[in-house]
């Protein structure tokens, strides 16, 4: 016992191996330590060591970083979602999440299918639209497919107004439904007259008021009206409080200057003011337009989509162009309503994780510490998810900063290279959807990916390589 008190009066000096954070932190303290960058072997893939392979890695992540951090989203108005989506249809349905047919949907993504063909006046009742939905007539494809990203089901159908936004930088669009508030709602898979009234509301009165305050205020900059959101307490998924404000600030005076009537000029600024996740849908396209550019840089390990449609996650690389890699979504770990426990969750659902692809979401937890009074956890939690983010991102923000972390910019650019070798998985904030259609939102929380997605991804990177002859 002796020798092991006298270890412990002596002078330590510390060797840090593997994750550089924790070298940081002692640096930080005064203590001397010495950082061996190590990683662990790749889950039994051979390891890239040809240093020339390395470099033209490295500079395809750096080429997909700039591309990142270079974009400039932009709103540019409202439109029709049949007039401005590509390949859109009257028989398309868009949804969230890789492809899925369905037999295979989970309940949330059903009743929304379900809510979407009434509206539609495709069905006039549940059983007919589960008649339609399964006669091989409508068409499911992915929002992402279409440049198009929508909250939680995604249910995108053709008669819906959708946001329009481009990428000044690379001339790309992206699009998004409105934004219908928190519960019992259509994205969350309910789909009662309530919902079906309120849709059309927002086609009818919502969508035209703001499309006409829009010409007149002109283009929106969304990325330096997310960067400040940031400085005021949001992370920019599930906290949309200063956004959605700062947006009513942009538009109030245009809209009072339209020439709808008083009513639904104040109707609609109720409804934007009542609505703290507004924001949400404009926050999703601007990343998604954003990461599009990235798709097809060769050699990059970068992920440019992560998104999930209730059954399974999927993850699209950089490099490997349009292919999903795909595993069982997890269940969240989250604050259910009252009445409700994880035994009526779905399984994680959305296209809202565009926000932690691109780098805000829950990688920007640390700039919106209340955030954990709606998805648990603590303000150390917070800081911490953001922290821990660095260890399997490629950069950091030049645009989107985190003041508690003095103002350090925001984990950018997820590399499934270090996501396989830290064991490190992306962290995601998430609204919680019931696991049967009609029901809607019971929670919000926390999820991660599945590791098997970026197994697979990273495995198929190493077939590639293999296959042109990069490996020897």
């Amino acid at each position: 016992m002796s020798k092991i008190n006298d270890l412990f009066n002596k002078d330590l000096k510390v060797v840090n191996i593997g994750l550089e954070s924790f070298y940081k932190d002692l640096k930080k303290q005064n203590v001397e330590v010495t950082h061996v960058s190590w990683r662990p072997t790749i889950g039994g893939i051979p390891q890239m060591v040809n240093k020339e392979l390395r470099e033209k890695i490295a500079q395809a992540n750096k080429e997909v970083v700039e591309k990142i951090l270079s974009g400039q989203p932009t709103l540019l108005g409202i439109g029709k979602a049949i007039d401005n989506i590509p390949k859109m249809t009257e028989r398309t349905i868009l949804h969230a999440g890789p492809p899925i047919t369905w037999d295979k949907m989970s309940g949330p993504l059903r009743g929304a299918i379900i809510g979407g063909l009434i509206y539609e006046g495709l069905a006039t009742n549940e059983e007919d639209a589960i008649t339609l939905a399964e006669s091989g007539e409508i068409t499911f494809e992915p929002c992402h497919h279409h440049n198009t990203v929508g909250p939680m089901a995604g249910v995108v159908t053709a008669s819906m107004p959708v946001w329009i936004l481009q990428n000044k930088t690379f001339g790309n669009y992206a699009y998004c439904t409105l934004n219908e508030g928190l519960g019992k709602v259509l994205r969350y898979g309910a789909y009662s007259q309530e919902v079906i009234d309120r849709l059309k509301w927002m086609e009818n009165v919502l969508a035209p008021v703001l499309k006409a305050a829009l010409v007149l205020s002109g283009e929106i900059n969304l990325k330096t009206m997310i960067a400040q959101v940031l400085q005021m307490g949001d992370e920019g998924h599930n906290r949309n409080k200063a956004g959605t404000s700062l947006l009513i600030r942009e538009l109030a005076p245009y809209i009072v200057m339209t020439d709808f009537s008083s009513k639904d000029k104040s109707d609609v600024l109720k409804f934007i003011h009542s609505n703290d996740h507004f924001f949400l849908n404009l926050t999703m396209p601007a990343c998604k337009c954003t990461l599009d550019p990235a798709e097809g840089t060769k050699y990059s390990t970068l992920v440019y989509t992560m998104s999930r449609n209730g059954t399974e996650f999927g993850i699209r690389v950089s490099g490997l162009g349009d292919k999903w890699f795909t595993a069982p979504a997890e269940i969240i770990d989250g604050l259910f309503f009252p009445g409700y426990t994880m035994e009526d969750a779905n399984p994680d659902i959305g296209d809202s994780v565009i926000t932690e692809t691109a780098g805000i979401g829950g990688f920007a937890m640390a700039a919106a510490i209340p955030i954990v009074q709606f998805v648990g956890g603590t303000p150390t939690d917070a800081i911490n998810f953001t922290k821990s983010m660095y260890e399997i991102t490629e950069a950091e923000s030049n645009n989107f900063k985190v003041p508690v972390l003095s103002f350090r910019g925001t984990p950018t650019g997820i590399d499934i290279q270090k996501v396989i070798e830290t064991g490190i998985l992306p962290i995601i904030n998430t609204g919680i959807a019931h696991k049967n259609p009609g029901v809607g939102q019971v929670g919000a929380g926390l999820v991660r990916p599945p590791m098997k997605c970026f197994q697979d991804a990273l495995k198929e990177f190493i077939e590639m390589l293999e296959k042109e002859g990069e490996l020897k």
